[in-house]
């Protein structure tokens, strides 16, 4: 048995910040089932439901100041190879100096985590709406556009810085691919975001002489990117996920089966 042992590949640790978020979750669930996965590594205050026998569950929290030594111990300890960093929130909260913490602070400890561990391959999940709804922006933006937000929104941010730290990771540390996956809205029957909450109103509200055109995704390929990102050889630096092709926002509304509304933009 040893030697057969021995002939067998050595199946991946991979670790998996935000488990309990959408993308988390499904990840964990379709990780499970994978015969080339021999241990998943949820780092995250809550264990996801899609948790199995493969699932080995640490509870840390990325505000905590040792979030860092936390993390790169429990690297360490499972051996993992790929770390998977999906701790975002996907609704804007109140809260911003938490949520700073979460995102921008707690981007920097999984950076530093990596780095001491000396993992192979981070994959991060983004957003294309870092880039930003700006008049200069071409009808399609390419990964090489600036993301600069916008001004005011912590939401978006926070998120931007978290990219950041990613760069200087990948900067640091050549040696270790890191993928960011920036994924254009995604909306499907499980997803629970701004957008979503948008379009559950039956009177559905837009703005007043503005019809752009916009992308989204499906939830079942935002997950099979994800899960597609973990395994290409060599990939790395940040890929747009999105829909093929566009759709004017009012053509969201009317195939989500609600009545698009024009606000003034004052009252919006």
């Amino acid at each position: 048995n040893r030697a057969i042992d021995r002939r067998l590949p050595e199946r991946r640790s991979i670790a998996i910040t935000g488990a309990a978020s959408f993308l988390g979750r499904n990840l964990v669930g379709i990780l499970e089932e994978d015969p080339t996965v021999g241990r998943i590594v949820v780092l995250d205050v809550t264990t996801p439901r899609t948790a199995g026998k493969k699932t080995r569950s640490y509870r840390i929290d990325l505000t905590d100041p040792s979030a860092a030594v936390r993390l790169a111990e429990t690297l360490h300890a499972e051996k993992v190879d790929t770390v998977v960093h999906l701790a975002f929130l996907s609704l804007p909260t109140s809260a911003e100096g938490w949520a700073h913490e979460l995102e921008s602070v707690g981007s920097m400890h999984v950076a530093h985590a990596c780095r001491d561990a000396r993992v192979k391959r981070v994959v991060m999940g983004s957003s294309t709406l870092l880039y930003g709804p700006h008049p200069s922006n071409p009808n399609f933006l390419a990964e090489d556009r600036p993301l600069r937000g916008i001004a005011g929104c912590r939401f978006l941010a926070d998120k931007i810085e978290a990219e950041r730290e990613m760069q200087g990771l990948a900067r640091d540390r050549p040696e270790t691919d890191v993928v960011t996956l920036r994924f254009a809205p995604i909306l499907g029957p499980t997803v629970t975001s701004w957008v979503t909450r948008w379009l559950t109103r039956r009177l559905v509200p837009v703005m007043l002489g503005y019809d752009p055109l916009v992308q989204v995704l499906h939830e079942v390929d935002a997950v099979s990117a994800l899960r597609l990102a973990l395994d290409v050889e060599g990939a790395s630096g940040a890929y747009n996920v999105v829909g093929d092709g566009v759709l004017p926002i009012s053509t969201v509304a009317t195939l989500a089966g609600r009545a698009p509304i024009p606000v003034p933009r004052p009252l919006l």
